[in-house]
């Protein structure tokens, strides 16, 4: 806890106790330092002392933020996203602040709205979209192009203040869009758009500033047609390809209103084909949304009977991630390791996989299960020396394991391993 202090009386009310539990939550969700290169457990060596520091001067309005620091990861699709990093001492501010205002503000939010949201899924997402493209002929999925990079601070600010009560709230989120970002080679940088990818209190900036850019926008000049909302991915459900393309246009003119753009290579009106829709010159029949491909596939009803049913299994990209996340594990290298011993490393993981992408149409997810049987099947060779260069003896050896212990991969009451005599 935070040390007690001689009592100052303060133009901001911030509860001690509210420092603290933010802390814990930034302390649960990890992450790196920021640009003063501080990570939590240096935080943690005077923490009473650095909470006290950080109470004092948000109570007192004297709390500036420092430089978000800025780091690449690799985009699925090629390229690099810039986040923005805050201190861990800004990141525990941040979340003081969320906590303060996410509650009230998340009433606001289009019941479609699915991103950052507490209690909201992309799974969900998922679903929803999976449902309504049964019902409607014609789908616009559209992609915002750097939307965390170019959020208009004035219309931000203004939505802030719509919702905001608390001055001191107000004063910090203005503070915090406002911070310089420190590049790979130490060079300030100042920004006058956008919010840090990477800060605490971005994501729910985001959907506040899209909530007026898009969700309330929609409901009010197209209340016909139903949206579903991630973050800066969305799907809105058409009647028609007319009513799709003139959407698409005038969704086109909105963003740039506000100071968006639509990203053309991940915006596209598709026709959602099945057995009851037949239309033969659609040439886009399919989409990605949240992981999952959208398109024509064979399903069973019931009775048994197949049929042509528009629906979602995990896409191409989704299935490389995962194959190339098991090849980084080099899981046939570790030969230090035993078989149970493996089950505990990876099972979470794999388990997370089948939770989320086995949900719908699990079968697309199958080939990454079998790569995943052959990784096992390579450490059996390695580890083993009776199968020593004998891939098909290893893979009869793991097929009468996963008889005997259906239970001890994630996976393997989906996909076993071949069983030999």
């Amino acid at each position: 806890m935070i040390e007690a202090k001689v009592a100052q009386p303060k133009p901001f009310n911030i509860p001690k106790r509210t420092v603290w539990e933010a802390f814990k939550q930034v302390k649960g969700n990890r992450g790196t330092g920021g640009s003063d290169e501080q990570s939590i457990s240096e935080f943690e060596e005077n923490l009473a002392g650095n909470l006290y520091t950080l109470w004092n001067r948000m109570s007192s309005g004297s709390y500036f933020p420092k430089p978000v620091k800025a780091v690449s990861i690799p985009k699925k699709n090629g390229g690099e996203r810039i986040l923005g990093i805050p201190t861990v001492c800004d990141r525990i501010a941040q979340m003081v602040v969320k906590q303060t205002i996410e509650v009230n503000i998340d009433q606001i939010f289009h019941n479609d709205s699915y991103g950052y949201r507490p209690g909201k899924s992309a799974i969900q997402a998922v679903g929803v979209v999976r449902e309504r493209c049964w019902k409607y002929n014609w789908v616009l999925e559209f992609d915002i192009r750097g939307l965390f990079d170019n959020i208009d601070h004035q219309l931000l600010m203004k939505a802030v203040r719509h919702h905001v009560k608390e001055k001191w709230v107000i004063l910090y989120i203005e503070r915090w869009i406002k911070a310089p970002m420190i590049d790979r080679d130490g060079k300030e940088i100042a920004r006058n758009r956008g919010v840090p990818q990477g800060g605490v209190i971005s994501p729910l900036l985001a959907n506040l500033f899209l909530h007026y850019a898009f969700d309330r926008w929609m409901s009010k000049h197209y209340p016909g047609i139903p949206i579903v909302r991630y973050a800066d991915d969305g799907v809105s459900h058409c009647r028609t390809k007319e009513e799709a393309l003139q959407l698409l246009k005038a969704l086109k003119e909105r963003f740039l209103e506000v100071g968006l753009e639509l990203h053309e290579g991940k915006t596209r009106v598709v026709y959602c084909k099945d057995d009851d829709r037949k239309g033969k010159d659609e040439e886009n029949t399919s989409f990605d949304f949240l992981g999952f491909t959208f398109r024509p596939r064979r399903s069973k009803n019931w009775r048994g009977k197949f049929f042509i049913n528009f629906t979602p299994g995990a896409s191409r990209k989704a299935c490389k991630a995962m194959r190339d996340t098991t090849r980084r594990w080099k899981l046939r290298m570790r030969s230090d390791k035993s078989l149970q011993e493996l089950a505990k490393m990876y099972n979470p993981v794999v388990r997370g996989w089948i939770n989320y992408y086995g949900k719908y149409y699990k079968s697309a997810i199958y080939d990454v299960l079998k790569h995943l049987n052959s990784t096992l099947e390579k450490w059996a060779c390695r580890t083993l020396k009776r199968f020593k260069r004998h891939r098909c003896q290893a893979r009869h050896w793991l097929g009468r394991i996963a008889k005997q212990k259906p239970n001890l991969f994630a996976h393997w009451h989906l996909v076993r391993p071949e069983v030999g005599g």
